[in-house]
């Protein structure tokens, strides 16, 4: 989640997603921001700390952390030097995960197909849009810190990418390098606020309607491939904060040309592709296998 957290354009959710503990990860933040946050506010710290499913979020925050701290120069360097390979893992990633996640739906309806297809067109249409420009205000930090959390967690939605199409992203790394405080304090409570709310819609939508969920996340990874086709033409530039022309405006096209590069690329999509269906036999595997004493046909009484 770490590692494409840092690449603009590719979610965390989405690796959440195909490894299984999406709605674990859901609940978790729904259960923190809820029981464990009323305990505290009751004084009752002990039971609060009891609560929280460190078994679970410990070891995902050090490996998000982790991969943050160590690989974030090696992949904008890779992005930097070679971004057809990267982007063409990415692609493979994705691409994967849509034909492996489209099988958790127990059964395809058309109002299921209609709602993954609407979802597909919207995450089409957004990973598309052209940054825009938002005022330097309160509001609209807090209000970005609200959205791009919530872009963070839906698969197929970058949170780094919502802040670049809100005209964020640059003003966000410039009060991270400045030590803006109240800046990224207000980015912050967007954020949980935004964080504790969506995640108790999610939490709703995963039990009581399980499969429309799963369609239409579904939808968004699968119109999120747009973002990350390897292979584009850059339509206009700007400037940014460092002084360096960065596209602004980008049209996928075909290869130019079909040389090693090409054949390379190809071949890292369909190493990933196979990275994701292998580890989806290893998860099916696991989950026919019993495990404990508590798979056994054993009296309650016992």
């Amino acid at each position: 989640m770490g590692s494409a957290d840092i690449v603009p354009g590719v979610s965390g959710g989405t690796i959440a997603f195909i490894f299984g503990i999406y709605k674990d990860l859901v609940n978790s933040i729904k259960h923190v921001s809820g029981e464990t946050l009323a305990l505290l506010l009751k004084g009752q710290v002990r039971q609060a700390i009891a609560g929280v499913p460190f078994a679970f979020l410990v070891p995902l925050v050090l490996g998000i952390g982790a991969a943050v701290i160590t690989l974030a120069n090696l992949l904008s360097r890779l992005l930097e030097d070679h971004p057809v390979y990267v982007w063409s893992f990415f692609f493979g990633l994705v691409l994967a995960s849509v034909l492996v996640v489209r099988k958790r739906v127990t059964h395809w309806t058309p109002p299921k197909i209609a709602l993954l297809l609407a979802a597909a067109l919207g995450a089409y249409v957004l990973v598309g849009a052209v940054p825009v420009e938002t005022p330097e205000t309160a509001l609209a930090f807090f209000l970005s810190g609200s959205i791009a959390i919530v872009a963070m967690i839906l698969p197929g939605v970058s949170g780094s990418f919502i802040l670049v199409l809100l005209g964020k992203y640059e003003q966000v790394l410039a009060a991270v390098t400045d030590r803006d405080i109240l800046t990224l304090l207000l980015i912050i409570a967007g954020a949980a606020i935004g964080l504790a709310l969506f995640s108790r819609i999610l939490s709703w939508l995963f039990a009581k309607h399980h499969d429309l969920a799963i369609a239409v996340l579904t939808g968004f990874m699968l119109g999120s491939l747009r973002k990350i086709w390897p292979w584009k033409e850059v339509m206009s530039t700007r400037i940014n904060r460092h002084g360096d022309e960065v596209p602004l405006h980008e049209v996928n096209i075909l290869p130019p040309a079909w040389d090693e590069t090409v054949l390379l690329a190809v071949f890292l999509a369909g190493l990933a592709i196979v990275l994701i269906l292998y580890l989806e036999s290893l998860q099916a595997t696991r989950e026919q296998q019993p495990i404990g004493p508590e798979r056994l046909d054993v009296p309650d009484s016992l």
